[in-house]
Formats: C-alpha cells, sequence, structure tokens
C-alpha cells in the first residue's frame, strides 16, 4: 500500500507518517518523491511516498493478484530501456505476483554491476521503476510494489543479513558490548530487527539519518 506525506525536513514528513499510519519507521520503505527547495521567499517542502507491506487490515496477502500483461510488460521494457541507456544488455521476465508485488528479474552479462555493491545499484533500479509505476497505476485504477531481483540477490542477502544479525548478537554477548553494523535500508533494517527481536538480552537500535541507517545490537542484562 503507497501513502505520500510532506514535511518541511525528510524527518518530519517520516514522523507524519509514522503518527498517521501507526508504525514504527522501521516498519515501511520511504521513498522521497521531492526534495526541499529553499528559495528567498518559502523553505520549501519534502515529498515522501510511503511503501507499506499489506499483511496487515485490508491486506490482500494470500490472494492472487489477477495478471496485467500491458502493465508488467511496460514496467519491464522501462528497466530493459535505462540499463541499455547504461550501456548495458539484458531482459526483464515477469516470475509473478505475491502479496500485491509484482516480482521481475533482470537478467543480463553483467549483473553484477547491475546489482552492485550491497545491492545499491539494483536498489536503484528499484526505486525507478516504482516511481514509473506510480503514474502507470493512476491510469489503471490500482497499485503495486514492484520487487527487482537478479540472480537471486535478494534472497541471498536476506540470507547473509541475518547470518550476520546472530553472529553479531554472539559477539556483543561474548563481550557484553554492543556492534553497529554496516548502512542500511529500511526493509534490510527490519530483517535484523526481526531475527533479533525474541532475544531477551540483545537490544537493536536504528542509528542515524535519513533513508540509510545503521543498526546497533547492544548486549541487555535481564531484559
Amino acid at each position: 500500500m503507497i501513502h505520500e506525506f510532506e514535511g518541511s525536513t525528510e524527518q518530519e514528513a517520516i514522523a507524519k507518517a509514522m503518527a498517521a499510519l501507526g508504525l514504527d519507521e522501521n516498519e515501511f520503505d520511504v521513498e522521497i518523491m521531492e526534495e526541499a527547495k529553499k528559495g528567498l521567499f518559502s523553505k520549501g517542502k519534502v515529498k515522501i511516498r510511503i511503501h507499506v507491506d499489506e499483511d496487515g487490515e485490508g491486506s490482500s496477502q494470500g490472494e492472487p493478484m489477477v495478471a496485467m500483461p500491458e502493465l508488467e510488460k511496460k514496467l519491464a521494457t522501462f528497466i530493459e530501456t535505462v540499463i541499455r541507456k547504461m550501456g548495458f544488455t539484458g531482459r526483464v521476465v515477469v516470475t509473478g505476483w505475491e502479496d500485491g508485488k509484482l516480482h521481475l528479474d533482470l537478467q543480463s552479462p553483467d549483473a553484477n554491476l547491475l546489482i552492485g555493491k550491497h545491492g545499491k545499484n539494483l536498489d536503484a533500479l528499484q526505486v525507478l521503476v516504482n516511481v514509473y509505476g506510480g503514474n502507470l497505476y493512476e491510469a489503471e485504477n490500482t497499485s503495486a510494489k514492484v520487487v527487482l531481483d537478479s540472480e537471486n540477490y535478494r534472497s541471498r542477502r536476506e540470507e547473509h543479513l541475518v547470518r550476520l544479525a546472530h553472529t553479531t548478537a554472539s559477539q556483543v554477548r561474548r563481550t557484553g558490548t554492543s556492534k553497529l553494523l554496516e548502512p542500511m535500508n529500511p526493509f534490510e533494517r527490519r530483517l535484523i530487527h526481526t531475527a533479533l527481536n525474541d532475544l531477551r538480552d540483545i537490544r537493536t537500535e536504528s542509528e542515524g539519518e535519513g533513508l540509510i541507517k545503521q543498526v546497533r545490537v547492544m548486549y541487555v542484562e535481564n531484559r
């Protein structure tokens, strides 16, 4: 589900989203639609789009989505056009709909470059196709989030982050200290928080400003 909010800063817009949706910042993905442009007589506004996983009230989870070939083709063609203009070759295959999300697979001999370090390039392409898709959805009177993958990267990344979470928890438990993990997007941070949520002697907190933050894993006594 997609919602839009405005604020004088990114954090103010996110705070409005949290209050309106009753969610923690780690429970949704943030897409910056419009940066604040300060002028002589205006402070400007930041406009964000909030993507919420549809697993709550009004969810379509478990209900198969009706295929929309025309929409799927436009989204796939958009990504293929973008990577071609970047100087790469490849094709995009529709792998199906799940929980209101359209899953696309980018197949290319340059997949490693298109994925990028920690999936940053793949994430950027995913943001672009979702922004493009937002305009198409209005015409189709529907809404959906596009999940772009390549060479099963997202599953491999999730498995790595869960292992990292438990390895780090063991380290801070052994040393009685805390450890700050690498910068991550909201989805990746949520994986860390969820993986360690049931451990009574481990606590996690997100630190930093903006969309990309770091998770601190801490040992606590008698939680």
